[in-house]
């Protein structure tokens, strides 16, 4: 008896991510309590006609990976990704090759809730086309825009939007790949475009609007709100304070930001005593210890080391919990330098590294009116408030 064809499947998580803001790269940021990667494995390993699935991770990932992959099966080891999409994609294709399959699905990591339906029918696809993709009728108007302006409506007869999967007959698009790479050509948005490229046959079998591509935070946090039941989050709110003492210098830096003044602040790091009461907070509220639990003084790596690496951490922390900063507020406590002029630089600076809209950071400044070591112009304090939204994972 002859056997079954192979069906393998090739899974492109070495993406970074950048629009879904502060943590993780989103393949690995956590929906319904898993990560977002581990629910797009799930759907593919579930599958009785797919007999391999390769992964294209980033190597920064590796550890997130693994974790992510307990108690799945047909998994291939993974390998790491180029510099972009398509390198990804012709390196994870040179992977499989030994495997001799006989057709391909090309995914995306951000895609989780792609069906069984859509899944089959692309395979089933391929027994006539060299390539098949889910995709979707344009049913919006669409109009030409330029300069903000609009400048003309165009016919969407006959445009689709495509999704993933791309399933294709292996050998071809593993060729097609390798021409393309081979003529620099290097500016492809998805498979079936180098497919197309190659001169092969593409069809299209009906995509869902369910299988959406996690972009932005906001999608991250919807998808996260379809799987979790009502009421399956908790808030909660962290401190922090810090204090620095000044040196001899010509600036201080406070939420990032340089700031010439007479002095410096002395400290291990960069000394920026905003950043580290913001830090603690945000680790306050996870119950996490505090900043030099994490960066102990006494380890030579944080010398003169930026404190956005430190809030980074405590944001990082956050996301792989599953959870999202709603809100930070810092208030600087000091007589000198002014921090009116450099507020808003500040809420910049800070929202950047945390990914949040400006509107939800707060920064202020005061004085001791003249009492205390602040009053005495011997340092500067701050201290700091956040609050987090936390998927329950325990009764309250």
């Amino acid at each position: 008896m002859q056997p079954a064809p192979l069906h393998a499947v090739l899974i492109v998580a070495a993406g970074r991510g950048s629009r879904a803001g502060a943590g993780p790269a989103k393949q690995y940021r956590r929906i319904g309590g898993e990560p977002v990667l581990r629910r797009t494995l799930a759907r593919f390993s579930g599958e009785p006609r797919i007999g391999a699935i390769q992964v294209v991770i980033h190597p920064d990932d590796t550890a997130l990976y693994e974790a992510s992959i307990e108690g799945l099966d047909k998994l291939c080891p993974p390998v790491f990704g180029g510099a972009a999409r398509q390198d990804s994609v012709r390196l994870g294709l040179e992977a499989l090759a030994p495997l001799g399959p006989a057709a391909v699905l090309i995914h995306d990591a951000a895609r989780p809730f792609v069906s069984s339906r859509i899944i089959m029918e692309v395979l089933d696809a391929l027994e006539a086309h060299d390539g098949a993709l889910a995709a979707l009728p344009v049913t919006d108007t669409l109009k030409q825009v330029a300069d903000g302006h609009i400048t003309a409506t165009l016919p969407r007869e006959h445009l689709w939007r495509a999704q993933t999967p791309q399933g294709f007959r292996f050998r071809p698009i593993r060729d097609a790949h390798a021409q393309a790479a081979k003529a620099g050509r290097d500016d492809f948005t998805d498979d079936a475009a180098v497919a197309e490229w190659a001169g092969l046959d593409v069809t299209v079998v009906m995509g869902s609007g369910a299988n959406v591509k996690l972009t932005t935070s906001e999608d991250i946090r919807m998808a996260d709100e379809q799987l979790n039941p009502a009421g399956a989050h908790e808030f909660r709110t962290g401190t922090g304070f810090d204090v620095h003492a000044f040196t001899a210098g010509s600036h201080v830096t406070l939420c990032g930001i340089e700031i010439p003044h007479t002095l410096g602040l002395k400290g291990h790091s960069d000394a920026d005593v905003a950043m580290h009461a913001l830090t603690d907070a945000l680790l306050g509220a996870l119950a996490e210890a505090d900043i030099g639990a994490h960066f102990p003084p006494s380890d030579s790596q944080w010398k003169d080391a930026p404190s956005r690496r430190f809030l980074s951490h405590a944001a990082d922390l956050i996301a792989a919990r599953g959870g999202q900063i709603t809100h930070v507020d810092v208030t600087i406590i000091c007589e000198a330098p002014k921090i009116g002029p450099h507020r808003e630089a500040m809420r910049s600076q800070l929202a950047e590294i945390l990914g949040l809209e400006p509107g939800r950071v707060s920064v202020k400044a005061t004085t001791t009116e003249g009492l205390g070591f602040a009053g005495r112009r011997e340092g500067i304090a701050a201290q700091a408030a956040a609050t987090l939204r936390l998927p329950l994972t325990e009764p309250v």
